[in-house]
C-alpha cells in the first residue's frame, strides 16, 4: 500500500508524540489510534498503518536478538544484556536463541544492525577471499 506524505507526516508527527525521552509510550500510542480511528481523518487508514509501521521499526530499536550455537548460560546472558544495556540504553532487552547453524560464537542483531562473531560467517569470509 502506498502511502501518501500527508500520511507519512502525520504519523511520523504521532510517534514524536509518542516518544518520552527516547521510549515508546505504549499508552500514548493506544490513546492516539483510539482518537484516529474515532475522528476519521482524511486517509486515516493510511496513517495508522504507517504509524504502525514506525511504531515497530523503534521498538525493534530497542529489542535485541542473539543467536549463538549453543545455549548460553545465564550469567552469560546477564553479561551480554547488560553489555548492550551500557552500550545502547538501559531499555534494551535481548532475547536469546540457538542456532546450530552458526557452528560458534554470536550473532546479535539489535533494530537494522547486526554483529556476526560467529564461526560461519569467518568461514564464509575466508571462502570467499579463496575464490576471489
Amino acid at each position: 500500500m502506498k502511502v501518501s506524505k500527508d500520511a507519512l507526516r502525520n504519523a511520523r508527527q504521532f510517534l514524536r508524540l509518542t516518544l518520552r525521552h527516547g521510549t515508546v509510550d505504549l499508552a500514548t500510542a493506544k490513546t492516539i489510534v483510539d482518537k484516529v480511528i474515532e475522528v476519521k481523518p482524511r486517509h486515516y487508514l493510511a496513517i495508522l498503518t504507517a504509524y504502525h509501521r514506525l511504531l515497530r521499526l523503534e521498538l525493534d530499536k530497542r529489542h535485541a536478538i542473539v543467536e549463538s550455537a549453543t545455549e548460553v548460560s545465564a550469567e552469560e546472558q546477564a553479561t551480554i544484556t547488560a553489555d548492550l544495556q551500557t552500550r545502547h540504553g538501559a531499555d534494551v532487552t535481548a532475547e536469546f536463541r540457538t542456532n546450530a547453524d552458526l557452528l560458534g560464537g554470536i550473532r546479535v542483531k539489535l533494530g537494522s544492525t547486526v554483529w556476526d562473531g560467529s564461526v560461519k560467517s569467518r568461514l564464509e569470509a575466508l571462502r570467499d577471499k579463496v575464490l576471489a
